[in-house]
C-alpha cells in the first residue's frame, strides 16, 4: 500500500522468458536504486555473477563475494534463472567458466559455448572484447551494445567479411530477447550494408518491390510491397490487374506496373522510394530502368534473379555475387519474398472470382 501510494506512473518491459526478465529487473535495480527493492541491493544472500581478475576471465555464479579484484553483478532472486539467462548468453557469446585453465581444449569447446582460450583458440584481445561484451549485458546496457555491434557489422559487411557481418547480426538478434527497445536495429544494419553494396547515397528507408504473377498468361497479377526501414508498410501495398498485356509476357507485364505506380506518385506528387528491387534477372531490371527513364525519374534500382540470387544493379556493369546469408542479401530475399506472396495472394483471388462469379 505505502509503495502504490508513492508510484507516480507505471512502465513495464517485456521479455520473452522468466530466465531473462530477470537480468533485466537486476539491470535496472542496479541502475535506478528503488527503495523498496532494498533486499536486492544487499548482495548476502542471493546469487551474483562474477567474472574473473585473469588473462582470461572465466564467467561463473557465486554467492559471496570478495575482495579479489573480480567484477560482481547482480544480486539475482533465482539461482535456477540466473543460471538460465547464462546459458542464453553463452550461445552467442561464448565463455571460459573453468576454475583453472586446462592445457587443452574442453568439451565446451567442441559444443561452441567456449573459445578455448586455453588452447590459443582466441587472442586476449578478442576475448576482452567478448567480455566486455557480456559486462554490458549483465550492466543492462543492451542498447548499447546493440549499437556498438551494429557499428561493427556495417564495418564488416563493408570490407565484404559477411560470414563475420552474419555472426554479428546474430547476436543482435539474440539480444532483442534481453532488450526490448532493440526494435529495428538490425533492420537498420542490414539497411546499412545493402546501402554499402549498392552505392546509395542515402540510406534506403523506403524501398518498394514489385513481383508478377501469372499462369500461361491468365488472370496475371502484379505487385507492389513497401518496406519502411527494413519492415513491411502493410498499408502502402499495391496490387495491380494486369490491363494491356493479354499473353504470356512477364517483361511487358513488369512494364505496365511500374509504369503505373510511378506515373500515379507523379500526378499525386508523393515522394518517390529510395530504392525499388524487381523480382528477376537483368533483363527485368532493364525493362523496369526503362520505364523509369521515359518518366524522367532517376530511382536507385536493383533486381534479383530467382534461382542464383545473383543482384543486378542499374548503372553498374556485371553482377553481385554474396554468401547464402549476408545481411543485405537477407533483407532483398525477405523484400521479394513478400513481393511474391502478395502477387500471388492477389492472382489466386482473381481466378477464384472467374471461377465461381464472385
Amino acid at each position: 500500500m505505502i509503495l502504490m501510494s508513492n508510484a507516480a506512473d507505471i512502465e513495464y518491459r517485456l521479455a520473452p522468458t522468466e530466465s531473462l526478465a530477470l537480468l533485466l529487473e537486476a539491470g535496472l535495480i542496479r541502475k535506478y536504486e528503488p527503495k523498496y527493492n532494498v533486499s536486492l541491493r544487499d548482495d548476502k544472500s542471493f546469487p551474483l555473477v562474477k567474472i574473473t581478475n585473469e588473462e582470461f576471465p572465466a564467467v561463473c555464479v557465486t554467492r559471496k563475494k570478495e575482495d579479489d579484484g573480480a567484477r560482481y553483478f547482480g544480486p539475482y532472486t533465482s539461482a535456477g534463472l540466473l543460471r538460465e539467462a547464462l546459458k542464453i548468453i553463452r550461445r552467442h557469446f561464448p565463455y571460459r567458466s573453468c576454475k583453472q585453465m586446462p592445457g587443452e581444449a574442453c568439451l565446451y569447446y567442441a559444443i561452441g559455448l567456449s573459445p578455448a582460450p586455453c588452447a590459443g583458440k582466441i587472442s586476449k584481445r578478442a576475448y576482452a572484447a567478448r567480455i566486455k561484451n557480456i559486462s554490458l549485458i549483465l550492466e543492462g546496457k543492451t542498447d548499447a551494445l546493440i549499437k556498438k555491434l551494429s557499428a561493427e557489422m556495417k564495418k564488416n559487411a563493408g570490407r565484404r567479411k559477411f560470414e563475420e557481418a552474419a555472426r554479428i547480426r546474430d547476436q543482435i538478434s539474440a539480444l532483442g530477447a534481453i532488450s526490448q527497445n532493440y526494435a529495428g536495429l538490425p533492420d537498420q544494419a542490414e539497411l546499412e550494408a545493402l546501402q554499402g553494396l549498392l552505392r546509395l547515397r542515402r540510406l534506403p528507408a523506403r524501398i518498394e518491390a514489385f513481383d508478377i504473377s501469372n499462369i500461361s498468361g491468365k488472370e496475371a497479377a502484379g505487385s507492389m510491397v513497401s518496406f519502411y526501414r527494413g519492415l513491411p508498410d502493410k498499408n502502402n501495398y499495391r496490387r495491380f490487374r494486369i490491363k494491356t498485356v493479354d499473353k504470356i509476357d512477364d517483361y511487358g507485364m513488369l512494364a505496365e506496373v511500374v509504369r503505373r505506380r510511378y506515373q500515379r506518385l507523379i500526378a499525386e506528387k508523393i515522394p518517390l522510394p529510395d530504392l525499388v528491387i524487381i523480382d528477376g534477372g537483368r533483363g527485368h531490371l532493364l525493362t523496369a530502368a526503362g520505364e523509369l527513364a521515359a518518366l524522367g525519374l532517376k530511382i536507385p534500382l536493383a533486381s534479383i534473379a530467382k534461382e542464383e540470387e545473383h543482384i543486378y544493379v542499374a548503372g553498374m556493369p556485371g553482377l553481385i555475387k554474396l554468401g547464402a546469408d549476408t545481411p543485405a542479401l537477407n533483407l532483398i530475399r525477405r523484400i521479394r519474398d513478400e513481393a511474391h506472396r502478395f502477387a500471388v495472394a492477389y492472382h489466386h483471388i482473381l481466378r477464384r472470382k472467374k471461377i465461381i462469379g464472385r
